[in-house]
């Protein structure tokens, strides 16, 4: 893996990691997922996964996976959204580069 992100660095691609099924790491989240920036646990896995393959933590950004839910719930979608909004920025602005 972090041959790969190595070689998207060389070649100016922006990359970015989902960090899913954050209320299963951290009982912080699973009772309230609006902690999960204030989450220690989940800042020091974050931490690790960064070191791990190279990915800057502004670029990991976590969110909860709709597994068992029927009804949608807003803190639910804002990281969803908030994630996918960092990666049409991402994506437009390498475009713009090109």
């Amino acid at each position: 893996m972090a041959d790969i992100t190595e070689a998207a660095n060389d070649l100016g691609i922006p990359q970015m990691a989902m960090m899913t099924k954050i209320d299963g790491a951290c009982g912080e989240t699973e009772k309230n997922l609006r902690n999960v920036y204030k989450s220690k646990h989940l800042k020091k896995k974050m931490k690790d996964f960064s070191a791990t393959v190279g990915i800057p933590m502004n670029c990991i950004f976590p969110i909860k996976n709709y597994s068992e839910e029927i009804d949608i719930n807003d803190d639910v979608d804002s990281l969803i959204l908030s994630a996918l909004r960092r990666m049409i920025d991402f994506g437009d602005d390498f475009i713009n580069k090109i």
